[in-house]
């Protein structure tokens, strides 16, 4: 029979605190890094000639890095406000964009309305600081997720030094934000752009169990109706999300999905086991998308890793698996890549947690060096990789000397 939709919930009193667009209203797990936001900022109020440091923020997904960031902005203009200083901040995303070209092209048309989609670079940028000219004072422009636009980095170097090349005036001051998961991105970066934006470099570390359980205990009593919860349930979440990325939005995820299996069920209580079962389709549905949405070299890097997880060979250093990435490219007539440039794909899947990257110290003269081995499940790897009509015959031959199906169960 089919069910009827019905107002309210047995289990959520608001959803909203658990979504990732929910604002919350303090962060004492990240007091540090807010406290050097502030110091950062603290310029701007002092009103005293000297405008906002620059600063970079990089750590990886789920670490309150733009919420920290826009948690401190808005004390400093409510400061300001009160104050009577001139304080604007301009948040951007720059999620769909590839060059610093396309990131001032919106950040004009943001500002003014006008869209310069075509025009030369030169004039784009006039444009822009003809805009936060206009607006006057203090002018903070926040880039968030800035490693999209990979190694066109000039928009990191044009607007620190704004006022020493004549590109605003001496009595307004104009500083940048940049916030990254991507820790390539930061070790990428031109000289001249890490001497110029790096007054401040604030990094968020993984959050640790304990506070993820006490950012999920604030959450929760917002989120779910009283005496709902079994007792291990947020401890659970907490747990499986420190011991992966240790990402706030992951754990919240894992709360917000264990809490809808419980109501789409009928139950009246959420339970340990729903969490377990919301863990296993989050990850293994993060995990598939991330797989099927790479690159075909960073697939190749994956494969290399695989093949070496099969013959358990794993963690291996860059140098066996590249050999391993030669011969699969060279089976599925692919091009072939630098070792460096699989050292940096295989750093990329890291990043998204199907492979687990270690640093090693080999001895006085060897140096660091890392290691990487599979980070996802390997029966799973396996089935997506071969969905792929070239990959799967390499699949294939990995797997030659034993039954593709025992992976997969």
């Amino acid at each position: 029979m089919s069910r009827t939709f019905e107002r309210g919930s047995p289990i959520f009193e608001d959803e909203r605190p658990l979504t990732d667009d929910w604002d919350p209203e303090e962060l004492p797990e990240r007091d540090e890094e807010l406290g050097q936001i502030h110091n950062a900022l603290a310029p701007a109020i002092r009103n005293t000639g000297v405008g906002p440091h620059n600063m970079f923020l990089f750590g990886k997904t789920g670490q309150g890095k733009t919420a920290g960031v826009e948690y401190k902005l808005e004390d400093l203009v409510a400061a300001a406000d009160d104050a009577g200083l001139n304080i604007t901040t301009s948040q951007y995303n720059c999620a769909g964009d590839s060059s610093s070209y396309h990131v001032l092209i919106n950040l004009v048309e943001r500002l003014t309305g006008e869209n310069l989609n075509g025009h030369p670079m030169s004039k784009i940028t006039d444009a822009f600081f003809d805009a936060v000219t206009d607006i006057g004072g203090t002018v903070i422009i926040v880039l968030d997720e800035i490693d999209n636009i990979g190694t066109s980095d000039e928009i990191l170097y044009s607007i620190p030094r704004a006022k020493s090349n004549g590109n605003i005036p001496d009595d307004m001051h104009l500083s940048v934000i940049g916030i990254s998961n991507n820790f390539k991105f930061r070790d990428n970066l031109s000289p001249k752009v890490k001497d110029t934006l790096f007054d401040e470099e604030i990094h968020f570390a993984p959050y640790d169990a304990n506070q993820l359980r006490s950012i999920l205990e604030r959450r929760a009593d917002q989120a779910f109706k009283e005496g709902v919860l079994e007792g291990d349930v947020i401890p659970l979440c907490a747990a499986h999300a420190a011991q992966d990325k240790g990402s706030a939005r992951q754990a919240l995820r894992y709360l917000y999905k264990a809490g809808e299996l419980a109501s789409n069920t009928g139950s009246d209580v959420v339970t340990e086991e729903h969490v377990r079962t919301a863990q296993e389709r989050i990850d293994r549905k993060n995990i598939e998308k991330g797989i099927r949405e790479m690159t075909m070299q960073d697939q190749l890097s994956l494969t290399a890793v695989v093949a070496l997880e099969v013959e358990s060979q794993n963690p291996a250093k860059t140098t066996e698996l590249y050999a391993r990435y030669k011969d699969i490219a060279t089976e599925i007539k692919a091009d072939i890549r630098t070792q460096r440039s699989v050292r940096d794909h295989l750093l990329e899947l890291d990043l998204m947690g199907v492979v687990n990257a270690t640093k090693k110290q080999t001895g006085n003269r060897g140096g660091p060096h890392y290691v990487f081995e599979l980070g996802s499940d390997l029966g799973m790897t396996l089935d997506i990789l071969s969905e792929d009509s070239r990959l799967g015959d390499a699949i294939d031959l990995i797997t030659t000397n034993r039954s593709i199906e025992e992976y997969l169960d």
